[in-house]
């Protein structure tokens, strides 16, 4: 699992009780606005396989691991392609889409630098494989987050709670103190699982009004204060 920063289990620990240990960020569809190109290169494997994809595809599949896509689309075209050689299809087309531009979602940027600028630790927790981490790491700035996790260093990935437990623990921060933000059902489920208090910014899917759960437009609407209420 990949680190950026220094000792983030001390400065989150010293949050005490009560007060925002730390932030949590989603990436696809979250931070950066992926999922239309996510969309381009499930369009091109799709028809590399001899079938067709639409949007509806796609959001079988948003939030969800490289492994179930992979599944979903041999499936779908019943093709005898080695499941390994659709996933590094996939995994290059954005690599190579990433290597060139990283658009961020609005207020994304103004976000991090307050929450990195008040000390309060942040850590990047995706379902992405790591490949796919990196160059947005390098793109949005590496002193922004404390540390990351990716989809294929974990065992189980969203909806299951190890993401978000694996990254709160390695942050030495309570899960009831620290915040989620996601864009997906399957993300969100995720953060409720580990315990962690949840900001849902719906993207392709829509994600209702929940006990315990926020729901938001925009990372615009989000502000270090507002977050920090919310494990008051």
């Amino acid at each position: 699992m990949g680190g950026t920063g220094g000792d983030a289990a001390g400065d989150a620990a010293g949050g005490g009780a009560g007060r925002l240990q730390a932030v949590l960020f989603d990436m696809d569809g979250l931070l950066i606005d992926s999922e239309r190109l996510w969309l381009e290169v499930e369009s091109e494997v799709m028809a590399w396989l001899g079938g067709t994809w639409t949007p509806a595809h796609q959001e079988r599949l948003v939030g969800g691991s490289l492994d179930v896509a992979v599944a979903y689309m041999l499936e779908l075209t019943g093709s005898p392609a080695p499941p390994g050689e659709v996933g590094r299809r996939m995994l290059d087309g954005m690599v190579e889409r990433l290597s060139t531009c990283v658009p961020l979602m609005p207020g994304a940027k103004d976000l991090l630098t307050g929450l990195r600028e008040a000390g309060v630790a942040t850590a990047l927790v995706s379902s992405s494989h790591r490949r796919l981490i990196e160059p947005v790491l390098d793109a949005i700035g590496r002193g922004h987050f404390r540390l990351s996790v990716a989809g294929d260093e974990v065992e189980r990935t969203k909806p299951a709670p190890e993401p978000y437990l694996t990254a709160t623990a390695r942050l030495g921060a309570d899960p009831r103190r620290c915040v989620v933000l996601e864009d997906s059902p399957n993300g969100v489920a995720a953060a409720e699982a580990a315990g962690c208090v949840t900001v849902a910014v719906p993207g392709v899917l829509p994600i209702p009004p929940a006990p315990g759960r926020t729901v938001v437009r925009s990372l615009r609407e989000v502000t270090l204060e507002r977050l920090s209420s919310l494990v008051a």
